[in-house]
C-alpha cells in the first residue's frame, strides 16, 4: 500500500512559493540555481552591519589537506565566552561555512559567544570519512587555541541543522571516541543521519517538500560512493549507524512532521534517551525540511526558534 501524503500547516504551505495545497515545491532551474546561491552566501550578505567580527584561518583537515575555519565573535567582546562550534548543511554536497552563520551572528552578541564555522570538503570531491573528520579536525584547532580565541574550552556546544545536523552529531561522536574535545551540549536541527533511507517517512515524503527521498539518497550516493547503503559505510559519517549512543552531551534534535528526516532523528533521540542520555525532542507538526528559515514568520516556525533559543541559553548557562 502507498504512504499517506504528509499534511502541511496551512500557514507553511500558504507561504511557501511553489507548496500551494498539495506540499510540491518548485523544482525548476531556475529554482535550483537560486537555493545553491542561498546556500552559498557571503560573509557580508550574512553579517550585515551587525557588530562582529570575522577572522578566517587555515588549518590542517583531514590527511593534512587545507581547510579554512571562521571565527565570528562580538566587536566589542572582552573575557572568556562559551564556543560555538558550527557546521554547515546543504547535502554535503553544497553550501559553505557561512550557510547558516546569521544564529552565529546572533549568538556571538547575545551570549558573548565565540563561534567557529568550518569550509569542509564536500562529496563527491571527497568521500566518507572526509567531510566529518574535517569537522573534527575544526573542533580539535577551537579547542586547542581556546585561549587564542578567547573562548573556555570546557563550554563547547556544536551545532548544525540538515546535513550540518549529521556532520554534528558525527563530530561529537568522534569527540567521545578519541577523548575530547569536551562538548556541554550538541544542537541538531533536523538532522541527516542514515545513509540507508529505509525510515516510513523516506517514503512518505518521496517527491514531496525540498529535500524527498531520491535527493536524499543521491546525496548519500554521492557521500559514500558504492558503500552507501551496505555495512562498508562509516558510522561516524551516517550517525544512525553507531550502535552506542552512550556518554553524549545533552542533545537537542527536532524535525517537522512532514520531511523525510522525521523518523530517523526520532530513533536517535530515542536511542540517546535510552542509553542514559539527556536529550530534548521535538517534532514540529505539518513542517517541512528548512520551514525555520523558509517560513520564519510562521507560527510553528516561531514555536521552533524559541525552543532552540530556550534550550542553548541553559545549555550556555551551566
Amino acid at each position: 500500500m502507498s504512504p499517506v501524503p504528509p499534511q502541511f500547516d496551512p500557514e507553511l504551505a500558504a507561504l511557501a512559493p511553489g507548496f500551494g495545497g498539495g506540499g510540491e515545491i518548485d523544482r525548476s532551474p531556475a529554482a535550483a540555481e537560486r537555493f545553491r546561491r542561498l546556500s552559498a552566501p557571503t560573509w557580508e550578505e550574512v553579517a550585515g552591519d551587525a557588530a562582529v567580527t570575522c577572522t578566517d584561518y587555515e588549518i590542517a583537515g583531514y590527511g593534512g589537506v587545507p581547510i579554512v575555519v571562521s571565527v565570528i565573535a562580538a566587536r566589542d567582546r572582552v573575557g572568556q565566552g562559551p564556543g560555538i562550534y558550527h557546521v554547515h548543511g546543504g547535502g554535503m554536497i553544497m553550501g559553505n561555512r557561512f550557510a547558516g552563520a546569521e544564529d552565529l551572528v546572533a549568538w556571538a552578541l547575545r551570549y558573548g559567544a565565540v563561534c567557529v564555522t568550518v569550509e569542509y570538503r564536500l562529496a563527491p570531491q571527497v568521500e566518507a570519512p572526509a567531510l566529518v573528520e574535517d569537522c573534527y579536525a575544526g573542533l580539535r584547532w577551537m579547542a586547542q587555541n581556546a585561549a587564542m580565541l578567547g573562548l573556555d574550552p570546557e563550554r563547547i556546544v556544536v551545532f548544525g541543522g540538515s546535513a550540518g545536523g549529521g556532520l554534528a552529531a558525527g563530530t561529537a561522536l568522534l569527540a567521545r571516541d578519541r577523548g575530547g574535545p569536551r562538548l556541554i551540549g550538541q544542537l541538531l536541527q533536523c538532522p541527516m543521519l542514515d545513509d540507508r533511507d529505509l525510515t516510513e517517512s523516506g517514503r512518505q515524503c518521496e517527491g514531496v517538500g525540498v529535500w524527498d527521498r531520491t535527493m536524499n539518497l543521491s546525496a548519500w550516493r554521492a557521500v559514500f560512493g558504492e558503500r552507501q547503503g551496505t555495512a562498508a559505510a562509516d558510522p561516524y559519517s551516517a550517525p544512525a549507524r553507531m550502535e552506542d549512543l552512550s556518554n553524549l552531551p545533552p542533545t537537542f534534535i527536532d524535525a517537522g512532521s512532514a520531511e523525510t528526516f522525521r523518523d530517523e532523528a526520532i530513533d536517535y533521540a530515542r536511542r540517546i534517551i535510552l542509553a542514559g542520555g539527556l536529550c530534548e525532542l521535538h517534532v514540529w507538526p505539518g513542517a517541512f525540511h528548512g520551514f525555520y528559515t523558509m517560513t520564519p514568520d510562521a507560527a510553528v516556525s516561531q514555536a521552533c526558534v524559541a525552543a532552540r533559543e530556550n534550550w542553548l541559553a541553559r545549555v550556555l548557562a551551566g
